[in-house]
């Protein structure tokens, strides 16, 4: 440790979620959805609690666990040692990439990255086959598990944005098998960022992920979308956090 990846990049979009549909998804673990209103502009959902749920696809190209893609259905979360943040906090700490997240299931192309995933840091890795392209202006991504489609993602091209130097440490739950844990990314370089409002055509499948994110209660467009060019980081070794801390 730490496990050290040089060379990786990714797009994501982030939509809207219902909030109490995520927090049965992930009841199992303990931990809360981050709560993220301003509610949604549809008045039907306007008095409805709202949290985010991410779509990344990424490619590790150069790192200590070989060549592989990967793609990661994520929510946003509360620090289960603090009381709720207010939906204003919330955001401040995306702002200032103080984000906390629950990677609820992380399909991936490559055994020896499913072995490590899962062994070391409890992450919900499963074998799947995929169909990406990260090179063209409009991001693509699909991927097949068991002969079913989970998701088809595509990203329109976002703005770019300066590179902003510096480094950052996320915190990523992982549950497996019962056991909850807490793993530090830390970030040391991101370059090549391209982002915007909105840009994300999203088509779900009919694997069972693609039925269980049909009940969150999906926007209809992306919050935001985003894509790396080039993405270094480092996984540090995982906590594992007892009943008491959730």
């Amino acid at each position: 440790m730490p496990v050290v990846i040089r060379n990786a990049r990714c797009f994501v979009a982030g939509f809207s979620a219902s909030a109490d549909a995520v927090g049965k998804a992930i009841a199992p673990t303990g931990l809360q959805p981050m709560i993220l209103n301003p509610r949604s502009l549809d008045p039907r959902r306007f008095l409805q609690p709202r949290t985010m749920a991410m779509l990344v696809f990424v490619q590790y190209i150069d790192g200590d666990l070989g060549p592989y893609h990967e793609f990661g259905v994520c929510f946003l979360v509360n620090d289960p040692d603090q009381p709720a943040a207010s939906p204003l906090q919330s955001i401040r700490s995306l702002a200032k990439s103080d984000a906390r997240a629950l990677i609820h299931h992380l399909p991936v192309d490559g055994d020896f990255t499913l072995a490590a995933g899962r062994g070391i840091w409890g992450f919900p890795k499963t074998i799947a086959e995929f169909d990406v392209d990260h090179d063209s202006s409009r991001k693509h991504g699909a991927v097949r598990q068991d002969g079913h489609e989970i998701v088809d993602l595509t990203l329109s091209p976002g703005i770019p944005v300066p590179d902003q130097g510096g480094e950052a440490t996320l915190q990523a739950y992982s549950y497996l098998d019962g056991v909850l844990r807490r793993t530090p990314w830390h970030l040391t370089e991101t370059s090549g960022v391209r982002t915007r409002i909105g840009g994300a055509k999203l088509t779900l499948g009919s694997h069972p992920i693609a039925d269980e994110l049909r009940t969150l209660d999906l926007s209809r467009h992306a919050l935001m979308t985003s894509s790396v060019g080039k993405l270094q980081m480092e996984f540090q070794d995982a906590t594992i956090l007892s009943p008491a801390k959730v």
